[in-house]
């Protein structure tokens, strides 16, 4: 492994996750475990060969490990430990700062995850009075997440939400087209409408 020799802690972060794709792997796995094809899913542009090294690289490393799901699933999966899942508010930091950088000249479309992280990146507490403490779920495609406005934070679950103030629905190119680009036609809302437009309404681009 290589290493910049600096005892210094950032320095030695880097040793850890400063190679190429390493933290966006971290980022794929904060809201839950994924097998690699889903990890390749969220990260189209990674060849099999680089997140493979990757992933050994942060199995060795500590950060990531496998695991087996139970049947009948009994597929293998990649997960954060308690140290890698310990990247988090790092990561948020990161995303917020570079939410001011400017965007790349061929912009893709955020995976799932990526927009659900955003999400938490951008939430603005100062625009949710009368909202915290309610969950909303989110159905992005295949996938639904349970988000429950916190008062500082959101907090987020992969799966149904039990009790839903609205569920808002919707490929996620549409959600994060009607986030970030006033173009709000492609949702589909069931329960408060009202609240779910005000939830909808808590991640400006800039504060």
């Amino acid at each position: 492994m290589r290493t910049y020799g600096d005892p210094c802690g950032i320095a030695r972060a880097l040793d850890v996750v400063g190679e190429r794709w390493a933290l966006l792997v971290v980022r794929e796995l904060l809201l839950g475990p994924k097998r690699f094809t889903d990890l390749r899913a969220g990260l189209p542009h990674v060849g099999p060969d680089m997140l493979a090294q990757r992933l050994r690289e942060l199995d060795q490393a500590g950060v990531v490990r496998r695991d087996q799901l139970p049947p009948p699933a009994g597929a293998r999966v990649y997960e954060l430990t308690d140290w890698g899942h310990g990247l988090e508010p790092v990561l948020l930091a990161l995303g917020r700062w570079g939410s001011q950088a400017p965007f790349p000249p061929e912009r893709g479309k955020l995976g799932v995850d990526a927009l659900v992280l955003a999400l938490k990146t951008l939430f603005d507490p100062g625009r949710a009075d009368g909202l915290t403490g309610r969950t909303f779920e989110l159905q992005l495609g295949a996938s639904t997440f349970a988000v429950r406005v916190g008062e500082t934070e959101l907090e987020v679950t992969r799966g149904p939400a039990a009790e839903a103030t609205a569920s808002i629905a919707a490929e996620p190119g549409v959600l994060q087209h009607s986030l970030w680009h006033g173009r709000d036609g492609g949702l589909e809302i069931h329960g408060d409408r009202r609240a779910a437009h005000r939830f909808l309404r808590l991640f400006p681009l800039s504060g």
